[in-house]
């Protein structure tokens, strides 16, 4: 590959440190779990799942309002055919937890996108293959099902009663895939840190793609997540970095609760709220620039949440490449195009419609992208984030996409290098550069 020069791009050597304690665990992208597979191929795998997992986030918003007024199904019968509300696509970043007394270790997909915490659990009616020993419920000792009409079992969006009078959860996801099984709580544990009595479903039943992983952490807005549950004893506050999975950097990523997890670098936009749908983090996107310049045509009205709940932008950790609503992609498109009119172009590539081919060179001069948000606060891109390789033939690609959908989405490469806060009981999202340090 090339060594890459850029220009107009801003360098920041503030190192980040925090006197305070926190809860911190390291974070580790997918594919580091899948073995004997080319990095072109498992580009294409994240390509494949971003696809299924936009479909479906794009869904879940649409049809939020639908769902905000059903009735929850109790009763002594649970069939597949009842969906969750809390459907989303395939989570990109793994962190290792302990579940149950003693603490069983185990890969867990993080996922900003969802709220039920899960895990497979023995005995298994159907499983996928994961990396670590199946869950059992039966040696650990904080393990607790939770009854059948229970104000615990009635947050579910779906509910449903087995002979033991035991709450059934229910998870589906956009490619077909689901889990079901028992709801319970149990105690998690995170670096020595343990937390009891979680809202956790014990999946008996569970196909999908999250081969690798044991289960899901769910790290959304919903009354269920483990942010909200564990509200109290982290504030409500937890932010995550996450390393660029192509450098050579030796700094892990990680996620991090507690008041420690507010880097002092951060600046903060409103985080907002969809009032059909409590799930996602929506913020204001306001503009972009390009070569230091606001490009025309993009305005704060073409991002905003209508009165059914559709539209508006969410920042999420599951989707890998941004998605703009088109009316405000293409613009942005040409006129990054325009900065660029002295590289050679490639063939588009899967979702991707202006690549380059950048072999033979090694000083590569692009415009810098910034992404404008609300209360003046600015995401300033480097361009590893959004000009990314796509194979060993020097073929890079410019890391958006358009969208017919009103759902805006930005995605985990354009937030590699950021340490991106969650503040929900500050109502509001932080974006700190350089915050893996």
């Amino acid at each position: 590959m090339p060594d890459l020069s850029w220009s107009e791009s801003e360098t920041l050597n503030l190192p980040e440190t925090d006197s305070k304690t926190a809860v911190t665990v390291r974070l580790e992208h997918r594919d580091a779990l899948a073995f004997n597979a080319t990095p072109e191929a498992l580009f294409n795998l994240r390509l494949e799942r971003d696809v299924v997992r936009v479909k479906t986030l794009t869904a879940m918003a649409a049809s939020a309002h639908v769902r905000r007024n059903s009735t929850p199904a109790h009763g002594k019968d649970f069939s597949s055919s009842i969906i969750s509300g809390l459907s989303q696509g395939s989570g990109e970043y793994f962190t290792r937890i302990g579940v149950g007394t003693p603490p069983k270790y185990a890969y867990m997909v993080l996922d900003t996108g969802s709220d039920i915490v899960w895990i497979q659990c023995s005995p298994c009616r159907k499983c996928y293959t994961q990396t670590d020993p199946i869950f059992d419920p039966k040696k650990s000792e904080s393990y607790a099902s939770v009854s059948c009409g229970t104000p615990l079992c009635r947050r579910l969006d779906t509910s449903g009663c087995n002979k033991r009078k035991s709450c059934i959860y229910q998870v589906s996801y956009g490619d077909g895939s689901f889990t079901v099984g028992e709801f319970s709580t149990e105690t998690l544990t995170f670096r020595g840190t343990k937390i009891g009595n979680v809202a956790l479903g014990c999946g008996h039943d569970n196909e999908g793609l999250f081969i690798g992983a044991a289960g899901l952490l769910g790290l959304g807005r919903g009354k269920l997540s483990f942010p909200s549950q564990s509200g109290r004893r982290f504030g409500g506050k937890f932010s995550y970095c996450l390393v660029d999975r192509s450098s050579k950097t030796s700094k892990p990523s990680s996620v991090m609760f507690g008041e420690s997890a507010v880097s002092r670098l951060a600046v903060f936009t409103p985080m907002l709220t969809n009032p059909k749908l409590d799930t996602f983090y929506y913020l204001q996107l306001t503009g972009i620039s390009v070569g230091g310049t606001r490009v025309p045509g993009i305005t704060p009205s073409m991002f905003q949440i209508d009165a059914q709940g559709n539209g508006g932008v969410i920042i999420d950790s599951g989707t890998s490449v941004t998605r703009l609503t088109r009316s405000a992609y293409l613009p942005f498109r040409d006129a990054f195009r325009a900065g660029t009119t002295d590289l050679k172009r490639a063939p588009d590539f899967a979702l991707f419609d202006t690549c380059y081919d950048l072999s033979g060179q090694t000083v590569i001069k692009v415009p810098t992208v910034v992404l404008h948000f609300g209360s003046g606060t600015d995401m300033n891109l480097p361009p590893e984030n959004y000009l990314i390789s796509i194979d060993s033939k020097a073929s890079f690609c410019f890391a958006f996409a358009g969208t017919m959908s009103g759902l805006s989405i930005i995605g985990n490469i354009q937030q590699q290098g950021f340490r991106i806060v969650f503040d929900s009981a500050g109502s509001r999202i932080g974006i700190a550069p350089h915050g893996c340090a």
